[in-house]
């Protein structure tokens, strides 16, 4: 573990070193972000962001800064409003910086090819998403998003496969790739075992109610292993990075 750490003080070097993805990836490097009340609630309210720090928000942009694809459900995407990662100048200058295209796409997936086609992520963004779908899809839905300008891509019949869909990503050269979630999403990666990051932030609130926890689906052969890798603490949120096992490799 790299140690303790406030963020308060810190330059963006620093953090994008904490946060760096593996040197010289050769397949896709699946990091997950999520945030949690110190409860275990996922949301408030019904949406991630009523939980969302300053501190989460600045490591929740930097994640997709450094990222090659944001991968999401289209559940989280509907839920959180999502649209393209926006470009900004700050963006564009770290991405160029690390050798990254202007922003990265969003990788949604929907076994039912449900996105819509006046969608934000269709009409608000400046790269075009890819839509992972199954062939099972009504043909009628998938023609509608290609027309509207999404990539759809078939990885399955009847459901996502997750090992095809990245393999495709990595086709594509997409090896960092930033998870934001649903909870239905991060569980069958976790079933699936191709997780190889999480990065979890507390935030200090206790929210009660029903929400719903970060990970829901299919229990694995056996819980899979992690190894805590960071530490960082801004005010009174907690921001933890675990990484895949002993000696998982970092950045």
């Amino acid at each position: 573990m790299d140690g303790l750490w406030p963020t308060t003080g810190f330059d963006d070097s620093r953090i994008e070193e904490f946060y760096a993805y593996p040197p010289g990836l050769d397949r896709p490097w699946v990091r997950v972000n999520f945030v949690s009340s110190v409860d275990g609630a996922v949301t408030v309210a019904g949406r991630s962001r009523g939980l969302s720090t300053p501190a989460d928000h600045r490591v929740f942009q930097l994640g997709r800064d450094l990222a090659d694809v944001v991968l999401v459900g289209l559940g989280t995407a509907a839920v959180e409003g999502y649209g393209g990662v926006p470009v900004g100048e700050r963006r564009t200058e770290r991405r160029r910086r690390l050798g990254l295209s202007p922003v990265p796409p969003i990788a949604v997936v929907t076994g039912r090819c449900a996105l819509s086609p006046d969608s934000p992520l269709l009409t608000d963004t400046a790269v075009a998403p890819l839509v992972f779908t199954c062939s099972s899809a009504p043909g009628s839905a998938r023609e509608d998003l290609v027309a509207a300008g999404a990539e759809v891509i078939i990885a399955g019949e009847d459901r996502v496969d997750l090992h095809r869909m990245l393999a495709e990503l990595g086709e594509r050269g997409l090896h960092r790739v930033d998870c934001e979630g649903g909870p239905t999403l991060f569980g069958n990666l976790i079933a699936d075992d191709l997780v190889d990051e999480l990065c979890l932030t507390l935030s200090p609130l206790l929210a009660g109610g029903d929400a719903g926890r970060i990970a829901t689906g299919p229990l694995p052969v056996e819980p899979r292993a992690l190894s805590l890798v960071s530490v960082l603490h801004e005010d009174d949120t907690l921001l933890l990075r675990y990484g895949r096992g002993p000696g998982s490799p970092v950045g």
